[in-house]
């Protein structure tokens, strides 16, 4: 773990340096956080929520942070569980099937007025949302975070090989829905 988190860490566990810490902690990683919980979510207002979201975690949860992990991870593995437990209460909400979130996010993606891509980014987005959640979520992290396996492994507690085989048939259903769709 880098000096700088290790550093940052402590004055976080701190009553006394807790508040300037967190401050930090969220300019340095809200940017980062935000593309990533963005890429799983696809609308900016759904973003902004679970972003706040996971920040409000942490802040209630790094005095049990065992730093087992890198801070990075950390957050990331919050970030990620918070848009997950997100899509899931919208699934309940509104009574999607368990696996089918690709409608309500192709309707966010469709109206998403941030949304800057042209035809081709937008075809690759629908051949994305096509994919299982698993397979969405590693592709989004290798694919467009250009992650390691090795932080995704600890972000998503899944072993390497495991998430080397679902980037592999993640982009192998990216390729033949591009193709088909043309």
């Amino acid at each position: 773990m880098e000096t700088d988190d290790r550093n940052l860490i402590t004055e976080l566990k701190q009553d006394n340096t807790r508040d300037l810490a967190f401050h930090r902690l969220v300019k340095l990683y809200q940017e980062r956080l935000y593309w990533h919980i963005r890429k799983i979510l696809l609308s900016h207002e759904d973003t902004d929520d679970v972003l706040q979201n996971t920040f409000v975690k942490v802040w209630k949860s790094i005095g049990n942070f065992r730093e087992e992990s890198s801070l990075y991870t950390w957050l990331y593995r919050i970030a990620t569980n918070e848009a997950i437990t997100f899509l899931n209460s919208k699934k309940r909400r509104s009574l999607l099937p368990l696996n089918d979130v690709s409608d309500y996010l192709m309707e966010n993606l469709a109206s998403d007025p941030y949304f800057e891509g042209d035809a081709l980014q937008m075809k690759l987005q629908q051949a994305v949302l096509q994919l299982p959640e698993k397979q969405r979520l590693v592709f989004n992290m290798k694919y467009f975070e250009e992650m390691k396996y090795e932080d995704m492994s600890k972000i998503l507690d899944t072993s390497v090989g495991a998430l080397k085989a679902s980037y592999h048939h993640a982009t192998k259903k990216v390729e033949e829905y591009i193709k088909n769709n043309d």
